[in-house]
């Protein structure tokens, strides 16, 4: 078990010292993508769905739970029935999809985190960390005005981890559209000719 969290943590090391960046970044998801930024807001496991099945080039035989980045990974039977096992991934482990979906797309084409792309996910992990402290915190004293303050932080975080999260399956859909050559991009005029009467 420690060679397994050893290697992992040298992986995430690894990726420091990759040399691209996202196509987009998470505070321009929206912009890139707003119709599918929309749709990962409110189907998020269905897009988690998606978007890892193309990561995977529609090749479901290549498929281990949480891209293989959890302990867990390869041992939940996911050959038999892949399908079953990547919806149950998707639904009962959505942060957890998200990110694998991420780091399998990071180490394929070599993408690092922006420094303000990892502010953003630290806030994020901060807002839900502040959240359940909160939460404890009011239960064991009691106080009705703390448990209500425990509430609105809650309520933030949640706000903020969708968001965040549709943010990045927005900057995956991107980068896998560059990947496939199906990104709108915009392209030089055809070379006018002159015509003769």
């Amino acid at each position: 078990m420690a060679g397994q969290s050893d290697a992992m943590i040298e992986k995430m090391q690894l990726r420091q010292s990759y040399r691209n960046v996202w196509h987009t970044d998470l505070t321009n998801a929206v912009v890139a993508d707003l119709p599918w930024c929309c749709l990962s807001l409110w189907c998020g496991p269905c897009v988690s769905y998606m978007l890892r099945r193309r990561a995977l080039y529609n090749d479901m035989s290549r498929y281990v739970c949480c891209a293989g980045y959890m302990p867990c990974s390869g041992r939940c039977g996911e050959s038999q029935c892949p399908e079953v096992c990547l919806a149950t991934e998707v639904f009962c482990c959505f942060g957890n999809s998200v990110a694998s979906t991420r780091f399998l797309l990071q180490d394929e084409f070599n993408i690092q985190t922006t420094q303000c792309d990892n502010c953003i996910i630290a806030f994020m992990f901060f807002l839900q960390q502040l959240a359940c402290i909160c939460s404890l915190v009011a239960c064991i004293v009691g106080n009705s005005e703390l448990s209500e303050v425990a509430n609105i932080i809650s309520c933030m975080s949640n706000l903020v981890y969708w968001t965040v999260c549709s943010c990045m399956q927005t900057q995956h859909k991107v980068e896998m559209d560059k990947r496939d050559g199906t990104l709108d991009t915009m392209s030089v005029p055809p070379m006018q000719q002159m015509s003769r009467w």
